[in-house]
């Protein structure tokens, strides 16, 4: 029965301890057995959340607590994977809202929660990390409320159901110094304050799609929370899509609703029940599935727009095939990225692009690096452009670009060197607030390509103890321009591997990105110049066999430590006549136009139209 059933999202700024929060709850329901092993960040299963630490993809888990199944909803905490957020609150009747004891209410805290009010839900509050030695727990809870107001909550929702909690140590309390142990106040909390499903016991079957997989037996599987009736397998059902004529009639082959953290074979699921189906492969998210002729398509889910776009190539340098790739051609690519787009509601592909080139839209610079990564470790080689933000014009035909508010925490002798470079990047002080644990945060109002680049150059001005976060604050005028970089690149002018005697020669012009032996070619760009102008050098360079300088001397020489850049680095390194290579096995920055001469030609055709 519904009413037995809690389906709930969870809900938090990056870093506030959700994660930890959910293995808490899971280590606690009787999930697993007393001897059992369990993994920390239990529902971080991709790989690269785990390395990362952080909450990519939203996933479905539940839990027995009494007579009541529990469905939980996780969910991404960082900004550029806001789309799986919004994507998942339409099948959840309350959240979890958690909230740092320190840090109190952030910018993704803002995002969230607004989303969580648009969609009628109702927050439970969990100041968390309470046992840390700098928690502030009654100033988060004051900031909360502050949040809660300047959102425009009703005076009902500033009594909203809280706990302070500590998903490290295992307890949810109802007061800081409380004595509990577990986390049974928070369960007891979801059972009372989150409804039973908001859906229609009686009536015809009708689904939402806001979840998608897929079983290389099965292939596309898709579901979401029953809104009404009940649905078995074997059922005659069809597939809607708003603004459409599309539907396709299909029988339901399998049926699944979520036991723990795996997925159970059923014979029939219910309205309320968070389900997934299988039978039909072309299904998207936001599609409607429904007894046949008995509903309409339901409003497509409504999500904030894509920021930024990066253009995707197949990969054909020199060295294309030689790392191990496995898909090389733009046909596997686009097919690669179609796949994306299905599952996630804020990544795009522009139609208009040219037939070479995949143009892929998304929120930020992490959620577009995110699926680089994953197709490298998939096996594909391609070539990347640098990101670039999406501009619009508005009614009066003027250039808008997207802009964000950047919330910033960093050490109080590093704060003349963030404004500065802030200013640089055409970005405005909103705030700036003394903390008590002697850093200083600073709000920003920022174009987004301000921000491109900005976060590792933020962490170095830190040491590494500054923390940044962004959200995204609507569309303004255009900025003007922006210097991205100042400085030029090394290319190299021959193929062949990377001397040491060239090293020497070449390290004195600036700083570069490869080791000794790794193999370069023409057009390839192996350093970082230290002047702001393109210089070409001879990487392969071997030397002559009349050189008199002795063989001891080579011995001594020191060579600098070549610089290594992550993936989103090397994306916020290009300049526009860039592009990043990336395989199996490296990462390679070259220009788009390899010779040099025809490069030169370029450069003046396009000095000439300016």
């Amino acid at each position: 029965m519904p009413s037995n059933i809690r389906n709930v999202g969870i809900i938090a700024h990056v870093d506030h301890g959700k994660t930890t929060l959910v293995d808490a709850i899971f280590k606690q329901s009787g999930l697993f057995r007393e001897n059992q092993q369990m993994a920390e960040r239990v529902m971080d299963s991709n790989d690269l959340e785990r390395e990362k630490g952080i909450t990519i993809l939203s996933k479905v888990a539940s839990v027995r607590y009494k007579d009541y199944k529990i469905n939980i909803v996780d969910t991404p905490g960082h900004a550029d994977f806001g789309g799986e957020v919004e994507r998942v609150l339409s099948m959840v009747d309350g959240v979890l809202l958690i909230v740092d004891a320190n840090e109190g209410p952030m910018p993704q805290t803002r995002f969230v929660l607004k989303k969580a009010f648009e969609n009628g839900l109702k927050p439970i509050v969990c100041i968390n990390k309470i046992d840390r030695d700098n928690a502030r727990p009654l100033h988060a809870y004051d900031k909360t409320i502050d949040l809660f107001i300047d959102l425009g909550a009703e005076e009902d929702d500033l009594f909203f159901p809280h706990l302070f909690t500590s998903g490290a140590g295992g307890f949810a309390r109802v007061a800081p110094d409380g004595s509990e142990k577990d986390m049974r106040e928070l369960f007891e909390m979801i059972v009372n304050s989150v409804p039973p499903p908001r859906v229609e016991d009686d009536g015809a079957f009708l689904l939402q799609v806001n979840n998608l997989d897929y079983n290389d037996y099965l292939g596309r599987m898709f579901g979401g929370k029953v809104l009404r009736g009940s649905v078995k397998v074997g059922d005659r059902v069809e597939m809607l899509r708003e603004g459409t004529d599309k539907k396709a009639g299909f029988n339901v082959t399998k049926l699944w609703t979520y036991e723990g953290l795996q997925l159970k074979e059923t014979e029939e699921v219910k309205a309320g029940e968070i389900a997934m189906l299988a039978g039909l492969d072309n299904v998207l998210i936001s599609d409607t599935i429904a007894h046949v002729d008995t509903s309409p398509a339901l409003a497509s889910i409504k999500v904030e727009p894509s920021t930024l776009s990066m253009n995707f190539y197949a990969n054909n340098s020199p060295l294309a095939g030689k790392d191990g790739g496995k898909f090389l051609t733009i046909h596997k690519i686009r097919e690669r990225v179609e796949k994306e787009e299905a599952v996630s509601v804020s990544v795009k592909i522009d139609p208009d692009a040219p037939a070479d080139t995949v143009k892929v839209q998304a929120r930020g610079e992490l959620q577009l690096a995110i699926l680089v990564e994953t197709m490298r470790r998939e096996g594909y080689e391609i070539q990347i452009s640098r990101p670039q933000v999406i501009f619009r014009r508005n009614e009066q035909g003027q250039v808008e670009e997207p802009y964000e508010l950047a919330t910033l925490e960093c050490p109080e002798d590093s704060v003349g060197a963030v404004m500065e470079d802030l200013s640089r990047r055409k970005g405005e002080l909103v705030d700036m607030r003394k903390n008590d644990n002697e850093t200083t945060s600073l709000d920003y109002s920022i174009p987004t390509r301000g921000l491109i680049g900005f976060r590792s150059n933020f962490l170095t001005m830190t040491r590494g103890l500054g923390l940044i976060s962004s959200l995204f604050d609507g569309y303004r005028l255009y900025k003007g321009e922006i210097v991205s970089r100042t400085q030029g690149s090394l290319i190299n002018k021959d193929t062949g591997k990377l001397t040491r005697y060239a090293y020497e020669d070449v390290q004195e012009r600036g700083t570069l990105f490869y080791p000794v032996g790794t193999d370069v070619y023409g057009g390839m760009i192996v350093g970082a110049c230290s002047r702001d102008e393109d210089m070409i050098v001879n990487a392969t360079k071997e030397k002559a066999a009349n050189n008199m300088r002795s063989a001891s001397a080579d011995a001594t020489t020191v060579l600098d430590a070549h610089k290594e850049f992550s993936l989103e680095q090397a994306l916020s390194w290009l300049r526009e006549d860039e592009l990043l290579e990336v395989t199996p096995k490296q990462l390679r920055f070259r220009k788009k136009i390899l010779d040099h001469s025809e490069r030169r030609v370029a450069e003046r055709r396009s000095e000439v139209l300016v």
